[in-house]
């Protein structure tokens, strides 16, 4: 039980390190990375973002252990199986097409991105 609190905290401490590292926030906000963010970043920067999502994804999975949560209670699944079969690169690069294609939506955030122009749609391709 104590490993599994372990990874839950180490989550949560890694959540806190990426949102502090993008700009610094009051106490009472939640920093989101935007468009703006985004279309300004280095690819390194970039990288760099998307494993700490990642990271953050395989630390929940292994708080879980092999007995993970119906979908109603955690994203993670659905994360996994609408980005299966995707890389970093590949990642990387559909955020920069969809950007550079709405440069009226850099005010929306890169995770909303993901979610709703790679993982919905991978888990809708998906049998």
């Amino acid at each position: 039980m104590k490993t599994r609190q372990a990874w839950h905290w180490a989550a949560v401490l890694l959540l806190m390190a990426f949102a502090g590292a993008w700009s610094p926030a009051r106490a009472d906000e939640v920093p989101l990375v935007t468009g703006e963010h985004w279309t300004r970043s280095s690819e390194q920067v970039k990288k760099s973002y998307l494993i700490g999502v990642a990271n953050v994804i395989q630390i929940e999975s292994a708080y879980h252990a092999g007995n993970a949560p119906p979908d109603s209670q955690s994203i993670i699944p659905r994360t996994v199986r609408g980005l299966k079969g995707q890389s970093l690169d590949s990642v990387r690069s559909a955020l920069d097409n969809w950007y550079a294609t709405h440069p009226d939506r850099l005010q929306r955030p890169v995770i909303e991105t993901l979610w709703f122009e790679m993982i919905v749609p991978g888990l809708n391709s998906k049998p």
